[in-house]
Order: C-alpha cells, then sequence, then structure tokens
C-alpha cells in the first residue's frame, strides 16, 4: 500500500512504496518519489509566475500541498488526476498583435515539473544535436554560434522559417504518439493528455482545447522539442546545416535557388506529417544580416555578431516606458528599476561582436534620465543647475532656453550638471565596455565564438 507524503516546513517525508507495477510501467513512481518531489517544489517557487485560474500563489503551494499531498499522490498512482483548465493571459508583441500565454495552477505546474525532472533526463539524449531550445547544458549563444559557423563556412543564404502559432496548433495525436513511443508508463500517456486538453478560461469562458500545448506550463517546451525533434532528424537526413531553437529555425545554403527548394520542401513536411504551417509573411529566404535570429543579426562583409535592429527597437520601447515622466518615481527609483534591465539586457547581449552601437545606446539612455530629471526640476531647474556646479550664465541660459527638454538633454549644462558617472553612482550600468586585448587563459586573443567552439569540442 502507499505511504502518503507529508510536508512539514520546506522538505517532504515520506517512503517509497511497497508494490509496484512491471518493469518500464514505473515512471509516475519516479515521479512523485520524495527527493523529486523536493527539488520540484523549489524550482516552482524559483520561478515564481501569477497564479491559475484558482487564484493560488506560489507561497500558498507548500501549506496546499501539506493538506492535501497524500489525495494528489493516490490520483497520481492511479492514473486518475485531472488538470484545473489554464488561465489565458495575453503579452503585446512588439510588432503588433498578442501573444498567448495559458498559465496553469501552481499544483498543476508543480505536477508538470515533477514530470519533467524525470523525463527530460531520458528524452534529451535522443534530441538531435542541431536543437538549443530549452535543452540542459544548451543556449541561445551556442545556436547563435553555430549559425555563424555555418556562414563562415560559405552557407551565406538563410531559409529563416517562422511556424504560424506552433504552441497553439500541435497536434495532440501526432504529439502522443511520439510520447508513446518513449513512455510506457499509461498513467503519464493519460496524465500528459489531459493537461493537453484541460481546457482554457479566457474572460469567465470556458473553452476546449483540441490541439495545442499551453505556454506557461513546465512540460510544454519539452514536448515541443519531442514534436519538432522529427523535422530535425528530417533536416539531418537531407544533409542540412541548420540551428533549431524551440520553434524558431534557420537552415543555411549557398544560394538563393537552393534556399527556394528548401522552402518548398520543409513547408510540404511540415504540413503533411508534422501538421504544422510555416508563416509564409514572416519566413523568408535572405541574407542573414537582412534577417534576425534570437535577437541577433550578422554583419555583411564578416558575419561578426551584432544585436538586431528589432531588438534594439524593443530596447528604446521599454527604456521609454520606465523614463515616462508620467509615472512619478525619484530618479533613485527610477536608476533601480533601469539598473536591473540593462544588466539583463547586457549579460545577453555581451555576446555580440560588433559593439559600437553600444557607445550610442549608453548616449541615449542618459539623455533619456537627463531628460527626466529635467520635467521632474521644473521651475527650479536654475537652482538645481547651480547647485551641481554649472556657471551662473551656463545655467541661466539652460533654464530659460525655449528649447524643449529631450533637445536640452543634450546640452551642455545638463551634461555638466548629470555626467555619466552620476548615473553610475546611481547603479546605471554602462554597456559599452572596450574588451581587453590581453591573452585569454588559453594564452590566445581568441574570440568568443573561438572559446565556444573549444567549449563544444571539448564537451563531445
Amino acid at each position: 500500500m502507499w505511504l502518503p507524503l507529508r510536508l512539514e516546513g520546506e522538505v517532504f517525508h515520506g517512503d517509497a512504496v511497497t508494490e509496484s507495477p512491471s518493469e518500464d510501467e514505473q515512471v509516475m513512481e519516479r515521479v512523485v518519489e520524495k527527493d523529486n518531489l523536493i527539488r520540484a517544489l523549489k524550482q516552482v517557487r524559483r520561478n515564481g509566475g501569477s497564479p491559475g485560474i484558482d487564484g493560488m500563489t506560489v507561497e500558498g503551494l507548500g501549506p496546499y500541498l501539506k493538506d492535501h499531498w497524500p489525495r494528489l499522490k493516490v490520483a497520481l498512482l492511479e492514473g486518475a488526476y485531472a488538470p484545473q483548465p489554464v488561465k489565458r493571459v495575453e503579452i503585446p508583441k512588439p510588432g503588433g498583435g498578442v501573444h498567448k500565454l495559458g498559465i496553469p495552477t501552481v499544483v498543476d505546474r508543480f505536477i508538470q515539473q515533477a514530470m519533467l525532472q524525470v523525463l527530460q533526463p531520458e528524452w534529451d539524449q535522443g534530441f538531435s544535436e542541431f536543437s538549443f531550445g530549452f535543452r540542459p547544458g544548451r543556449s541561445a549563444h551556442q545556436a547563435i554560434g553555430r549559425a555563424q559557423r555555418y556562414l563562415q563556412d560559405g552557407y551565406t543564404w538563410v531559409v529563416d522559417l517562422d511556424l504560424e502559432k506552433f504552441f497553439d496548433r500541435v497536434n495532440h495525436d501526432r504529439l502522443m504518439s511520439d510520447v508513446a513511443r518513449r513512455v510506457k508508463d499509461r498513467r503519464i500517456l493519460r496524465t500528459i493528455r489531459r493537461f493537453l486538453e484541460a481546457g482554457v478560461l479566457d474572460h469567465d469562458a470556458l473553452h476546449e482545447t483540441t490541439e495545442g500545448t499551453p505556454q506557461g506550463g513546465p512540460l510544454s517546451p519539452l514536448l515541443a522539442n519531442l514534436l519538432l525533434d522529427g523535422l530535425d532528424r528530417e533536416l539531418e537526413r537531407r544533409g542540412h546545416r541548420f540551428v533549431r531553437y524551440a520553434d524558431d529555425c534557420n537552415v543555411y545554403v549557398r544560394s538563393k535557388r537552393a534556399g527556394c527548394r528548401v522552402m518548398k520542401s520543409v513547408s510540404g513536411y511540415l504540413s503533411e506529417r508534422l501538421r504544422l504551417k510555416v508563416n509564409e509573411a514572416k519566413s523568408a529566404v535572405a541574407r542573414p544580416w537582412q534577417r534576425k535570429f534570437l535577437g541577433f543579426s550578422f554583419t555583411r562583409l564578416d558575419f561578426r555578431r551584432c544585436v538586431s535592429g528589432e531588438a534594439i527597437k524593443r530596447f528604446k520601447a521599454r527604456i521609454k516606458e520606465m523614463t515616462d515622466r508620467t509615472r512619478g518615481r525619484s530618479i533613485v527609483g527610477i536608476a533601480a528599476e533601469l539598473g536591473q534591465y540593462l544588466r539583463g539586457w547586457k549579460a545577453y547581449f555581451r555576446f555580440a561582436e560588433a559593439l559600437s552601437y553600444l557607445k550610442e545606446l549608453d548616449s541615449w539612455v542618459r539623455r533619456r534620465l537627463r531628460c527626466y530629471l529635467w520635467k521632474q526640476w521644473g521651475r527650479r531647474g536654475y537652482r538645481e543647475l547651480r547647485k551641481r556646479g554649472v556657471s551662473r550664465d551656463l545655467a541661466w541660459n539652460t533654464a530659460k532656453s525655449a528649447h524643449g527638454p529631450w533637445r536640452l538633454s543634450r546640452s551642455h549644462g545638463l551634461a555638466f550638471a548629470l555626467p555619466a558617472s552620476y548615473f553610475v553612482s546611481l547603479g546605471v550600468p554602462v554597456l559599452y565596455v572596450k574588451r581587453s586585448s590581453q591573452p585569454n587563459r588559453h594564452g590566445t586573443r581568441g574570440s568568443p565564438l573561438s572559446r565556444l567552439y573549444q567549449k563544444e569540442r571539448s564537451s563531445k
């Protein structure tokens, strides 16, 4: 008989079962194993996120499990667990439209996380080496590095494939057939199927889900990789050079004619075999510097990595939102929020090699902050400038200028009163830092890309 686990404070307690199903049908036993559940609970708390349709927060998950875990465990082991519908959340896209997310309840997220921790290590071993998204030990930077290698090898045309509403159009039967080839435990199969068919609560209206896998659940990226592994294997069979990160896939070829052939044949494969559709409006055969991939692009002459124009537009839109004068916050609060965003942005895009544009972004960010402060000072602008050491004439000419705040944000008076060092002292980091030409630990001056290649080779 199964012994229930109990939750005391932060830790699960309990013993293993005395009975177990036959061999190859014990996956659910591993899912509800004590150590696995402890890791799942910690990960759900670490991920945070909004409540689902029941309103339960991540903080309330522990106390709930303390009272209800025995019942949930029995339901899982009997294959009778019934997930709740997900909550529809719409996130505006930078280019227009909305991005639909499905937020499961925290209990369902906890159970999905526990299943993910058991299934992913087994499934991931069989995935393609050209797939980089949502996989342990792999990253977007590695995907960009692999794409750059293809360009340097002479494959200078890219077939940029965009799958139309991928997560909303995953065929359940097609996906579950792939799952069934890897899992023999029917309780796992039933539970995953129920997660897929749990329904969506959108503005108090419950909708059935006959296709798609909701973004927002821990299992969704793994299921997406499982389904698209069929595409990876087909591209490998055809001998193509490609990189896939989740539903973003780029194939690199030597000519536009070859790219058009690949676009047509791959679109047919996706439609006929995986029941997915290519978004013709967003897909194209083009030069790599005309397209973006994971926020990056490449320079025309030497294929150096650079931040895409679209990523810079999103960056500026976010900074404008944070430095909007209608927010009525102090410069200290603005700087703290801005610093957190800039550090995250810099950590991701520091992988770029063409960095001269970062100087312009640094200057532009400082102008936004000077403009914000100047508007906040209002009529006391002259006194604030004098207080910061600006000469009487320059302060007077600045304060009485007919130019608007944005024009004045690049004036000599504000630049002297509010230098770059002032914003750094508030915690606003500088994006551009000149890279050292000193030898690295390998005794060479190799680029980050060459070091990435060394890391890939050493891991094989």
